[in-house]
C-alpha cells in the first residue's frame, strides 16, 4: 500500500484547500491512480486497522440492491447511517421515505437500473424489438401530433457484465455505472465510484477491473473503497472461471478532508506492512473447478464468506466521516 501513502502525501503537499458541501475543508488534487496486481495481495491498508467486514458488508448490500440504512446495518456495515438520517438536505427531500431510507442508491442503480423507452406507434417494429427484450408497455400519449409508446423494464447490469464475461468474455463493453442523471435528486447520496469495467483476458484466464471514482475521500473512503472494489473482482472471477489480476483504481476529484490530516501524518509516519490475502468460502461455487455457471451467488453471498489471511497492521485509528 505504499502507492496509496505516496498519494495521500502528495495530496497534502501538492493540494490546494478547497471548501465544499459538508462544511469541512478538503486539500484536494484532481486525477489521480492507484494500480494493484491482485496475485500478489490484497490491497488492504496496513498502517492503521481496516474495516473489512464493514466494507464487504456494504458490498455485499449493494450486490443485493439495498437502499436502506438499517440492512447495511444487518449485514455488519454502519457507515450510511448519517446519511440516512442527518444529513439535512436529505432529511427534507421530499422523495426519503422515512426512517433509515436511502433513496435510489449504488444497488438500485447496479440491479435494478430503471429503464425507459419511448418509442413512435408508427414504429411497430421496433415496439416488438423491446418487448422481445422485457420491455413491458406503460403508457401511450401523443406530442407535436404524434403517437407513442413508453415502455419499462429494470436491468440488472451486474448480471449483464457476468453473463457477458461468461459468454462473450472478449468484449469491451462489460461495465456498469451508478449515475442516474434521472434520479440523482432520488439518493441519500450521489454515487462516488460510479464506473466499473470488467477485462477479462481468454489467453490468459485472469479478470481485471477497472474503477472511476468521482470524489474520493482519502482517509476513509479509499481504504473501504479498494476493500470493495478488489474483493467484488475477485467474486466475480470465482463465479466466472477467471483469476483477478489487475485492479486499477481512478480518482477525479481526490482529497484530504482537514480534520483527518492528524491521522494521516500519522500514518504517513507508519511502515507498510505485507499485503494479505483474501479468502472465499469454500461454500461459493468456483466456475474453474466446477464448470457449472451459478450467477445466481451475486445474491447469495453473505459478508461471512469473505475473510483475509495473514493480515497483520498498525494500531486502529479512527477520523470523523464528512456528512
Amino acid at each position: 500500500m505504499k502507492q496509496y501513502l505516496d498519494l495521500v502525501r502528495d495530496v497534502i503537499e501538492n493540494g490546494t484547500l478547497q471548501g465544499n458541501r459538508t462544511g469541512i475543508r478538503t486539500i484536494s488534487l484532481p486525477g489521480a491512480m492507484l494500480r494493484f496486481d491482485l496475485q500478489k495481495g490484497f490491497p488492504a491498508i496496513t498502517t492503521r486497522k481496516l474495516a473489512f467486514k464493514s466494507a464487504i458488508g456494504e458490498m455485499v448490500g449493494f450486490l443485493r440492491g439495498v437502499k436502506n440504512a438499517g440492512e447495511f446495518r444487518e449485514l455488519g456495515c454502519k457507515v450510511w447511517d448519517q446519511n440516512a438520517n442527518e444529513n439535512a438536505q436529505w432529511l427534507a427531500n421530499p422523495f426519503r421515505q422515512g426512517h433509515d431510507d436511502l433513496g435510489e442508491i449504488y444497488g438500485v442503480q447496479w440491479r435494478q437500473w430503471p429503464a425507459y423507452k419511448r418509442i413512435p406507434l408508427s414504429n411497430p417494429a421496433a415496439i416488438e424489438l423491446a418487448q422481445s427484450q422485457g420491455f413491458q408497455k406503460i403508457a401511450e400519449a401523443e406530442e407535436d401530433g404524434e403517437a407513442f409508446v413508453v415502455l419499462y423494464k429494470a436491468i440488472d447490469q451486474i448480471r449483464q457484465c457476468i453473463d457477458t464475461i461468461h459468454k462473450d468474455p472478449g468484449s469491451r463493453r462489460i461495465l456498469f455505472h451508478g449515475w442516474n442523471c434521472a434520479q440523482l435528486d432520488e439518493m441519500a447520496l450521489p454515487p462516488c465510484h460510479l464506473l466499473y469495467q470488467f477485462h477479462p483476458n481468454v489467453e490468459t484466464k485472469e479478470i481485471s477491473l477497472t474503477l472511476y471514482i468521482r470524489s474520493n475521500d482519502l482517509g476513509l473512503g479509499t481504504p473501504f473503497n479498494l476493500t470493495e472494489g478488489a474483493a467484488l473482482l475477485s467474486l466475480v472471477g470465482r463465479l466466472t472461471g477467471y483469476t483477478p489480476r489487475w485492479f486499477t483504481y481512478f480518482i477525479g476529484d481526490a482529497h484530504v478532508y482537514e480534520n483527518h490530516l492528524d491521522m494521516l501524518n500519522e500514518q504517513l509516519k507508519r511502515e507498510p506492512l505485507a499485503a494479505p490475502k483474501l479468502v472465499i468460502n469454500d461454500r461459493v461455487p468456483e466456475y474453474a473447478k466446477t464448470g457449472v455457471y451459478e450467477p445466481e451467488w451475486l445474491e447469495k453471498v453473505e459478508p461471512s464468506d469473505f475473510s483475509l489471511e495473514g493480515y497483520e497492521h498498525h494500531a486502529p485509528m479512527t477520523a470523523p466521516m464528512a456528512v
